[in-house]
């Protein structure tokens, strides 16, 4: 008998036990309600300290996740095992969101500090007068270097990324909307073609490029260049102000011929299960110490004109990271350009990768 009660402890001891891993297992994927917000973000994109602070002021607790790209993003949220509260994409895969009905409309009753956004930014034609999506950072692709070990190269022009004197020594980004879209810029041409003969002429010019190219790669991108184990890299504005922030002889530029304008931006999915506590978040980061204290930790350039006026004005004067209207009129958004051209680019940048030895 007393056997048999220590059996039957036991097993309710794993029972519970279980249950209890099964539960912390179940919040750790996205266990979200009422007292609790799922956050799906980029890696290092947010200031940790505003997650605790926005617990404080509303007592709901924060499960923050991260994704590399918007394509695993967009992936997670369409197969629902996880009940996202707030996702963060970019401009182009808001469009594909849309299609896919994967949005919740925004409420902007709820949003009061929607008026602290620069009406630059909203009303743009990948969510047209912002019914799903919250501007959250925005910035270009520019090109970041070393003057010390450039010569009098100043990357005003996209032209000077094929200069004989940089042969290997140039990184890129691995992402073909990037490269290719660059290509594109340097002949005139729109980043956002549809054309085949202009996607043809690109890529062959990129092609003989490639005895510059030293690699294409990812975040590693960063210590590389700080460490000056390049001297050049195509990039994004916020990343370029990373390593300039770590080796002050670095500095950088975005071309004159064009480039790329982009924005993350917080939406809700239709995942969510606390769409109230959503808005609220939303909201809270539209506030003007939020939205520069968040600015001041992640490096990029914030659209919010609030947050603006209590940031350091050298900052935020600096037309490297944030360019005049004026600088602005050559830049453009990518467009979500479809299955059968985003496959077109794909190839061509795999085209092009594989003429780089």
């Amino acid at each position: 008998m007393k056997q048999l009660i220590q059996a039957t402890i036991a097993i309710l001891v794993v029972s519970a036990l279980l249950f209890y891993a099964a539960d912390a297992l179940s919040a750790g994927g996205g266990k979200s309600g009422k007292d609790t917000l799922t956050i799906f973000n980029w890696g290092e994109y947010i200031d940790p300290d505003l997650l605790k602070q926005f617990k404080k002021e509303t007592g709901i607790h924060v499960i923050y996740e991260t994704f590399d790209s918007n394509e695993a993003m967009m992936t997670k949220i369409q197969q629902g095992g996880t009940a996202y509260d707030i996702a963060v994409p970019s401009e182009y895969m808001i469009e594909k969101m849309k299609e896919e009905n994967l949005l919740v409309p925004l409420d902007k009753t709820k949003i009061p500090n929607f008026k602290n956004i620069d009406p630059y930014f909203l009303d743009l034609p990948f969510d047209d007068d912002n019914k799903y999506s919250v501007p959250y950072f925005w910035g270009t692709v520019g090109v970041v270097y070393n003057p010390k070990l450039v010569g009098n190269l100043d990357f005003s022009s996209w032209e000077d990324l094929w200069d004989p004197s940089l042969k290997r020594k140039v990184f890129l980004v691995d992402g073909a909307r990037e490269v290719i879209g660059m290509g594109l810029n340097s002949l005139g041409y729109s980043l956002n073609s549809l054309n085949n003969e202009e996607l043809r002429e690109a890529t062959d010019k990129l092609i003989t490029m490639a005895p510059n190219v030293k690699a294409i790669i990812g975040d590693e991108i960063t210590p590389l260049m700080v460490n000056n184990e390049a001297s050049v890299a195509l990039t994004w504005s916020g990343q370029a102000a990373d390593m300039l922030s770590e080796n002050e002889d670095l500095d950088f530029a975005v071309p004159t011929e064009g480039s790329n304008l982009w924005f993350d931006n917080m939406v809700i999915p239709k995942t969510s299960k606390n769409i109230d506590g959503a808005h609220a978040f939303i909201n809270f980061m539209l506030k003007a110490k939020s939205g520069a204290k968040n600015a001041d930790y992640v490096g990029y350039s914030t659209p919010n004109i609030a947050a603006m006026k209590l940031m350091d004005k050298e900052v935020v004067s600096d037309k490297r990271f944030y360019p005049s209207e004026e600088q602005r009129k050559t830049l453009e958004v990518y467009k979500n350009l479809g299955p059968d051209y985003l496959g077109k680019y794909n190839e061509l940048f795999l085209e092009f990768k594989m003429s780089i030895r």
